[in-house]
């Protein structure tokens, strides 16, 4: 986990930030120091954090050193980033089912401050879910297109298609 931003070291310090902080979400990264995704989640975090401060405040959790939101928030993967606001849990739809939380590294700097206001901007108008500017949903990822000939029905034979 990156040394430049804040770390919280127990369970009523990650409480004290949730409920605190009024005006900003706050985003807390669930995992562990040694885990090559919330290294590379906390990379792109420690760049960004100057940009978004006045929108958001970031925070790190070692789930080793304070485990006792692992079982509540279900913290399963080796690297978590949930969004809170106003003592709520901002839920996000990032097409991939699980609105709770963001399970990768998300490698773009400027995908993740548009997913941080996005968060921010429902989290001001009081929803709870919010949709991301992007959809990460695997259909798109694996999805290409194939060069074919497209011709109108019937002017082909399946035959002649495959030689």
């Amino acid at each position: 986990m990156s040394y430049m931003l804040p770390h919280i070291h127990d369970g009523r310090q990650v409480d004290q930030a949730i409920l605190s902080e009024e005006d900003c979400v706050i985003v807390i990264v669930f995992g562990h120091s040694w885990d090559p995704t919330c290294m590379r989640m906390d990379d792109v975090l420690c760049r960004i954090a100057e940009k978004v401060k006045r929108f958001a405040d970031i925070y790190l959790v070692d789930i080793t050193e304070v485990p006792c939101f692992n079982q509540m928030y279900e913290l399963y993967d080796p690297c978590i980033v949930m969004f809170f606001c106003r003592n709520k849990h901002m839920l996000i739809d990032l097409g991939t089912g699980d609105n709770d939380t963001i399970t990768w590294a998300i490698q773009d700097e400027q995908e993740t401050i548009e997913i941080m206001q996005t968060v921010y901007r429902g989290a001001r108008k009081g929803l709870r879910l919010v949709v991301s500017p992007k959809d990460y949903s695997t259909k798109y990822r694996y999805f290409s297109w194939s060069p074919c000939v497209l011709s109108s029905p019937g002017t082909h034979h399946p035959e002649t298609l495959i030689s």
